[in-house]
């Protein structure tokens, strides 16, 4: 399981981490959305898609994107971008490792 801590101004925050690299957040004091790093190329698709994509808060809005629970995007779907965002993480590490 990938490491996991709260951020680094909010005890409410939980952050999940692969290789020191934040890919999955959530408020856990709401619990009504998560964060995930996305691949640019997918976010407008997927803002298209589903109405429970916005934008993310307070995060670069060209490499994440905020989910609302409960609304138009089945846990199915939800878990493979969360998995996706954990390869992303993984991806850009081999990536810097290369250089």
């Amino acid at each position: 399981m990938p490491f996991s801590s709260f951020f680094r101004n909010s005890r409410a925050i939980l952050v999940f981490y692969n290789e020191n690299k934040m890919f999955c957040l959530f408020d856990i004091e709401r619990f009504d959305s998560c964060t995930i790093k996305c691949s640019p190329d997918e976010i407008p698709e997927l803002k298209e898609r589903y109405s429970a994509v916005g934008p993310p808060f307070n995060l670069s809005h060209k490499h994440w994107i905020k989910i609302s629970f409960n609304d138009d995007m089945s846990d199915q779907t939800l878990l493979s971008l969360i998995y996706k965002s954990y390869l992303l993480v993984s991806q850009s590490k081999k990536i810097r490792d290369k250089r």
